[in-house]
């Protein structure tokens, strides 16, 4: 009899410790092991992962708000949140160079999800700028700058979830059916928040070239010193070239963005009289206090900014 009690007594033990454990440890460290892993390389994948997979899925951020993906530098927590998962999805297009070291170094098996896929890839003369044409020609990874190409992202990622995850893929389309319909609306308002500007009007100076695809899609302008990633440093005579352009094109505004050292945009702007427009926000969203916490608000601070900017 003594013998059963005791093993009582030690199993009761065993249980309370484990409950005890489970309850102080950080919420990092912790996993409901019941929902669809997934690891997504920066903050804006994040955000598309999280409204396709709702409640079923625990997202995990490699780059995180306010990060520059271009050159981030991973860390072991990166590699043991892609030993854990079932997908990590990816931009591709070489903006995640950082990425296949990664992958190995984690010895996970998850599934890559290349949110790009599909997309008619914009080249690049790299570090190029409008007034001179020389240099590698590269692709510009920012595809998620149209609203048309965000939802070809939001499709490959529901795709992907209902592979892993079949059990819950009605919901993963009805979440991806309904954030599809938000983002057709924000592509309309986009539009509509352009028209009263006359085309030749719509002609700005950001940072870094990242608002390709953007400015493909909605007609407008854009002249960075900096060519499609924020590893390049533009030389003097970049900068004294766009510094003439904005002279001789009156260009009525330059704005800074929230990845990017605004050291340069300023001493272009004092050097031109130009305006600063305001902060964009290019390649990372912001924290959930902040002026773009999501996709959607992202695109719409933006909008706002460069419109009140070419109003004025």
């Amino acid at each position: 009899m003594w013998q059963k009690a005791c093993f009582r007594w030690l199993r009761l033990l065993i249980l309370v410790g484990l409950a005890v454990a489970s309850a102080i440890l950080p919420a990092s460290a912790q996993q409901d092991t019941t929902k669809l892993q997934v690891v997504a390389t920066f903050s804006i994948l994040d955000d598309f992962a999280r409204n396709v997979g709702g409640d079923r899925v625990e997202v995990t951020t490699v780059v995180g708000p306010n990060g520059d993906v271009h050159v981030y530098t991973p860390t072991t927590a990166d590699a043991e949140a892609i030993r854990n998962a079932r997908l990590v999805i990816v931009n591709g297009l070489g903006l995640e160079g950082w990425l296949p070291r990664l992958v190995k170094s984690s010895g996970g098996n998850a599934t890559t999800v290349v949110a790009t896929h599909g997309i008619v890839q914009r080249k690049v003369v790299a570090g190029a700028i409008p007034s001179r044409d020389r240099g590698v020609e590269s692709v510009d990874p920012h595809a998620w700058q149209s609203v048309a190409n965000a939802e070809i992202y939001v499709a490959n990622i529901r795709d992907a979830m209902v592979a892993a995850d079949p059990t819950n893929a009605e919901i993963y389309r009805a979440n991806t059916s309904a954030y599809l319909a938000k983002l057709e609306t924000l592509d309309r308002d986009v539009r509509k928040a352009l028209a009263p500007i006359p085309v030749e009007r719509r002609r700005v100076i950001s940072t870094h070239d990242a608002f390709g695809y953007f400015a493909a899609a909605y007609d407008i302008t854009f002249v960075a010193p900096q060519g499609v990633s924020t590893e390049s440093e533009p030389s003097a005579r970049d900068v004294a070239t766009i510094i003439a352009q904005i002279k001789k094109e009156k260009i009525p505004a330059v704005f800074l963005e929230n990845i990017s050292d605004p050291r340069l945009m300023r001493q272009i702007a004092s050097e031109t009289g130009t305006a600063i427009g305001g902060t964009l926000y290019s390649d990372s969203l912001t924290p959930k206090d902040g002026e773009a916490p999501s996709y959607i608000e992202m695109v719409r601070h933006n909008i706002r900014t460069i419109v009140s900017a070419l109003m004025e």
